[in-house]
């Protein structure tokens, strides 16, 4: 089984390194690129062509629910989480086009796990009410 391609946003470092290592605490996940705002993660996503993006909500200029947007009407459409500090109820993630929302603060490999597995079922299901 290939490994999942994750593309890491977050304009904090820190917060960035932190994703990275979940990622690779992670069996079968692997980090393809990182960017620091909205407008580098699309351009990062078409150079790396990842199965997943973890994107932080509050970024300088083009913000994570707008770069969400943008990405999920691309052509490759990767799986995006949205992460933030933000409380999760104060988040529209599917109108935005997420699978999900975790907070931060929850966040870890068991996390990245199950919300990867729950967006791509919920795809495989989309995609078989598609085809009938």
């Amino acid at each position: 089984m290939e490994s999942v391609r994750v593309l890491v946003v977050d304009d904090e470092e820190i917060f960035r390194r932190a994703m990275t290592t979940v990622v690779a605490e992670t069996d079968g996940f692997v980090v393809v690129g990182t960017a620091a705002s909205g407008e580098d993660s699309l351009a990062v996503a078409v150079a790396t062509q990842p199965d997943l993006v973890l994107m932080d909500i509050n970024l300088t200029g083009i913000d994570g629910i707008e770069a969400t947007r943008r990405l999920r009407s691309s052509n490759r459409r990767p799986v995006v989480l949205l992460l933030s500090t933000y409380d999760g109820g104060d988040v529209d993630f599917a109108g935005a086009g997420a699978a999900s929302y975790i907070s931060k603060a929850a966040f870890g490999p068991d996390r990245l796990a199950a919300a990867w597995a729950a967006a791509t079922h919920d795809s495989a299901a989309d995609d078989d009410k598609e085809m009938s």
